[in-house]
């Protein structure tokens, strides 16, 4: 008599959780089929209540996230099957970064619908529950490097056209420990990108006043080529005239003889 494995049964299912709010995330290792039979035939961005999870988040609200087989082949967005497949992918694709300029390559990537052979699921905190998730909620991880580019420091601060914002990007200092004993640290803060200055205003200037001057140049020899076309047209018209002028004196004189 042969006994039928249930078809959800997974060796080890595994839930990557993280709580954007406290930048925590944490990889649970869960066994059994209950861990794995709310996900199935759910999509990417799908929520799933906590409840039938376990009693440890109950009350909490997950967005499916992504996930990988058991091959650790990655899920991806937009493949309406629970299947593995083969996609010809470009730089503007998901689940694949490419080496060279322009290249494409086909790669196997898993479709967006959860099945039996997914082994890890990553969940997305959309509401939290009653308890707290040890080394995800209850922690707080205050963000490392702050914002590089002008307008979003500006954002960041409600600043107006006059401030100066590399003030403002000081705040995120770090401070730099030496690598050899006996040597001062050092304070690091972010190189502002896309910053208006006078030096950057005059050279847009400069650029655009270089673009005008080109247009302007090339305006006027394509002024000279057609006069010149004109020219050329005119004197060889001149010509072709005295030639027939020239021929019908000479038949006229040779009929007189």
């Amino acid at each position: 008599r042969t006994v039928c494995a249930s078809p959800f049964h997974a060796a080890a299912m595994k839930y990557n959780i993280s709580y954007p709010a406290t930048a925590g995330q944490k990889t649970i290792a869960i066994e059994g089929d209950a861990a794995f039979k709310p996900f199935v035939d759910k999509r990417i961005s799908q929520e799933v209540a906590g409840d039938s999870l376990g009693e440890d988040f109950k009350g909490y609200i997950f967005r499916i996230a992504g996930g990988n087989d058991k091959q650790g082949f990655p899920m991806k967005q937009g493949v309406l099957t629970n299947n593995r497949v083969r996609l010809l992918l470009d730089k503007n694709k998901t689940c694949y970064r490419p080496r060279r300029k322009g290249e494409r390559k086909r790669k196997s990537v898993r479709g967006c619908i959860v099945d039996n052979q997914i082994s890890v699921i990553s969940l997305v905190v959309v509401k939290r529950g009653e308890k707290d998730i040890p080394g995800v909620t209850d922690v707080s991880r205050p963000r490392r490097l702050g914002p590089k580019r002008a307008s979003k420091i500006k954002n960041l601060f409600a600043l107006e056209k006059g401030d100066n914002v590399i003030d403002y990007a000081k705040s995120f200092k770090r401070k730099i420990e030496p690598k050899e004993d006996g040597k001062k640290h050092k304070f690091k803060y972010p190189k502002v990108q896309r910053l208006v200055t006078p030096a950057r205003l005059q050279k847009k200037r400069h650029m655009l006043a270089c673009k005008k001057a080109r247009v302007t140049k090339q305006k006027d020899l394509k002024d000279a080529y057609h006069t010149m076309l004109a020219q050329r047209a005119k004197a060889q018209k001149e010509e072709k005239a005295a030639r027939k002028e020239r021929l019908s004196s000479t038949r006229k004189s040779g009929n007189e003889d």
